[in-house]
């Protein structure tokens, strides 16, 4: 059987005590595009946070490709790109000299394919990045990103806050990156209209672990109508966030 793209086995994180990760295990086949639901605080962000060995958890295996995130950090670092919630360049560099710094750090970066997503985009090349709009910073960050041809891409809320126009010029460069099917993409998003476009399978989070796993047909109960899928996404979330509710309750 091939190694898997991530695989995560009882992870536990906490932070003031209380557990945000709480068990949670998840495997991501090479090549899948998972798409991470959820409420607030559930805990998406944190994921993908220990995926990149950014956050040491108390408990449980976190495997990218087969290798250690904390043991192996430089390594999985270079096979993982990662497009954080709020850019997070320096503010006063220009997007060139944003390609420029990170290339130091990328042995397999790739010029052509930074400023191709760039031009692509739309991005502006000679503001700095503190003057781009929310969407510009992200467009920037995500040609950043997977400059490096990297195996994995972690997306956190890329779409949040971003106009209709702008959403789907990032959901655009999204679906640029899916093309040769061979990169694996996971995505936390509260936009479902974008999640049911792009996703092979939808994780629902909630008390820290996955409550829903499958196909977005599978995951809402339903045969796969298209058209219906945002709706009745939200319809399950706030049945999986109701019941959690509940579980805490009880």
């Amino acid at each position: 059987m091939d190694t898997p793209a991530l695989e995560i086995t009882g992870l536990v994180k906490r932070f003031r005590g209380r557990a945000v990760l709480d068990g949670l295990t998840l495997r991501v086949e090479r090549g899948e595009v998972l798409v991470l639901l959820g409420e607030n605080g559930v805990g998406k962000s944190t994921l993908m946070r220990c995926v990149l060995g950014l956050h040491r958890p108390e408990a449980g295996r976190i495997e990218v490709a087969g290798l250690d995130p904390i043991r192996d950090a430089t390594r999985v670092r270079r096979r993982v790109g990662y497009v954080p919630d709020k850019p997070d360049a320096y503010p006063w560099m220009t997007v060139p000299e944003l390609f420029r710094f990170l290339r130091a750090h990328q042995p397999s970066w790739s010029d052509a394919r930074a400023n191709g997503l760039a031009e692509a985009l739309r991005v502006p090349l000679d503001v700095p990045m503190r003057d781009l709009s929310r969407g510009q910073g992200m467009k920037a960050m995500l040609a950043a990103a997977v400059a490096p041809d990297p195996e994995v891409l972690l997306l956190d809320e890329p779409f949040a806050g971003l106009d209709p126009l702008v959403r789907e010029e990032v959901l655009k460069g999204v679906l640029r990156e899916l093309c040769d099917g061979q990169r694996t993409i996971v995505c936390a998003t509260h936009e479902l209209d974008a999640a049911a476009r792009i996703a092979d399978r939808v994780a629902v989070l909630a008390n820290g672990r996955v409550a829903r796993l499958g196909t977005v047909a599978e995951v809402v109960g339903a045969p796969d109508e298209p058209a219906d899928a945002p709706a009745r996404l939200h319809e399950t979330l706030a049945a999986v966030a109701m019941a959690g509710i509940e579980g805490e309750g009880s």
